[in-house]
């Protein structure tokens, strides 16, 4: 069936081209969006204003001496009325024969309100802007499949308004954070996505080469040590908006590329950036208002759980009980990716992942083990933990921060520490990066930094209940 469909409509292009039409011109005389025309509808019938518009054909209806066609705009839809006593039978008739669901058209005329009472067009003049060869989904039922909208989400942004309005706001949550650090007095700045040592995060990278130089690079899986450098060169509130890329698993909450804000703050803490990371979530939901209920996250405390006695309330361990003992709660908790020669920080780190999800209103998890968090200062208090935190939101990790670590001895130590654990068989152990370790040794004043993640901050802002659904174009496997 749908093959027949789009040989006809090919059919229809050699026609058209014989009768010396281009079912594709460059230009449009278009003057108005469609909204624009309904926000000045009043006026414009009144007066008789001509005018001209453009649209995707979403509807066609009657044949004959009259014929109503419905055209959408990004913005907005209008009916659009072809009479025969106006137009002439001929130009209606050819209206009929070769335009359809889902051609671009280009329309004159005036407007009127009909016997039913819809604002309309009135045509006294058209023309074929782009000639569609496939029919829309609705037209012959081919989105029924979920997957389908992801891997056609122009379809799917077609089809469904509630899906673009959330991209809509994804974009204006972007703009509002931009907004809100610039007037923190933070600067934007950029740092490499290709990078010849990846770090600034435990993470599994995508290797990929530099023909010219003949050399190995990673896709970044985060900005952290370039940033830093920024610090060590004198730049004290900088943040970067862009691209990380990380080899692992998909799922509601992993996407191999996805989108992160990093910034870093001279001369603060980690409290000063849990502090801000709340003013700032708080400024969005209420940017959003009066469109998402998020009343939840404007509650006044957000409170702060130690890490280690988060999990011993849900499971009754410690990190003094056996890896054994840890082993076995991750099995029962059916944790996947589990390597026995795991640290008892790092299986409890997969735990924590399993539980977060009980953790609904806003909640600072603070004090991560020095063992998975390489590049935070020790807590003073307990040296084996840091002084670092989490956010989590209705289940989601939406942030990390810390206290930065700036010694370079200490630095040094981790990263020996960590290649340790690279050679044990821990594939998101941070590698040594040796260039930072110099940056390092020039001195960096005390800062704090702190990481946010885009796409899961809109996921829960909109109520998505995934990452699919607030990405554009997810990655999927192959068909």
């Amino acid at each position: 069936m749908l093959d027949d469909i789009i040989k006809e409509r090919i059919k229809k292009i050699h026609q058209l081209k014989k009768l010396g039409i281009d079912p594709y011109p460059e230009k449009t005389k278009r003057q108005f969006t469609i909204a624009e025309v309904l926000n000045n509808f009043a006026s414009w019938s009144k007066n008789k204003k001509k005018i001209i518009i453009a649209g995707r054909i979403w509807s066609l209806r009657g044949h004959g001496g009259v014929m109503f066609c419905d055209i959408k705009d990004e913005t907005n839809k209008l009916q659009l009325v072809l009479k025969s006593d106006i137009l002439g039978t001929e130009k209606v008739k050819h209206f009929e024969k070769y335009f359809d669901l889902g051609d671009f058209v280009e329309a004159q005329g005036t407007l009127f309100i009909t016997k039913r009472g819809e604002k309309s067009l009135l045509i006294n003049d058209f023309h074929l802007l782009s000639k569609s060869l496939r029919p829309l989904p609705k037209a012959w039922f081919g989105l029924e499949d979920a997957e389908e909208r992801f891997r056609r989400r122009y379809l799917d942004l077609l089809e469904n308004e509630e899906v673009k309005k959330r991209f809509i706001w994804r974009s204006q949550i972007i703009t509002n954070i931009r907004n809100f650090l610039n007037k923190q007095g933070y600067l934007e700045v950029e740092t490499p996505i290709l990078q010849t040592v990846y770090g600034g995060a435990n993470a599994n990278p995508f290797l990929t080469k530099l023909d010219a130089l003949k050399i190995k690079l990673y896709l970044r899986i985060a900005p952290e040590l370039y940033l830093k450098r920024l610090l060590i060169g004198g730049f004290e509130k900088i943040y970067e908006i862009g691209k990380n890329f990380r080899n692992e698993g998909m799922d509601r909450e992993h996407n191999p590329e996805f989108t992160m804000i990093e910034l870093y703050s001279a001369y603060q803490t980690r409290e000063d950036l849990m502090k801000l990371s709340e003013k700032l979530i708080k400024n969005l939901v209420r940017s959003l208002n009066k469109e998402i209920d998020n009343s939840y996250i404007l509650q006044k405390l957000w409170p702060r759980i130690d890490f280690e006695e988060f999990l011993t309330k849900q499971i009754g361990l410690t990190f003094k009980d056996q890896k054994n003992s840890w082993l076995k709660k991750a099995q029962e908790l059916g944790v996947e990716n589990i390597n026995p020669k795991d640290s008892v920080e790092k299986i409890a780190d997969l735990i924590f992942k399993k539980l977060r999800t009980t953790i609904k209103n806003p909640t600072f998890i603070i004090n991560q083990p020095l063992t998975i968090s390489p590049l935070a200062k020790q807590n003073p208090q307990n040296p084996q933990k840091t002084l670092r935190f989490l956010l989590v939101i209705n289940g989601w990790e939406i942030a990390n921060g810390f206290s930065e670590l700036n010694d370079p001895l200490d630095q040094k130590e981790r990263f020996l520490m960590q290649a340790k654990l690279k050679k044990e068989g821990d594939k998101e152990a941070h590698p040594q990066d040796q260039d930072f370790i110099e940056a390092l040794e020039y001195g960096m004043p005390p800062a704090a930094g702190l990481g946010i993640g885009i796409d899961r901050l809109v996921a829960v802002l909109t109520h998505a209940p995934s990452l699919k659904e607030i990405i554009f174009f997810p990655f999927m496997k192959p068909k």
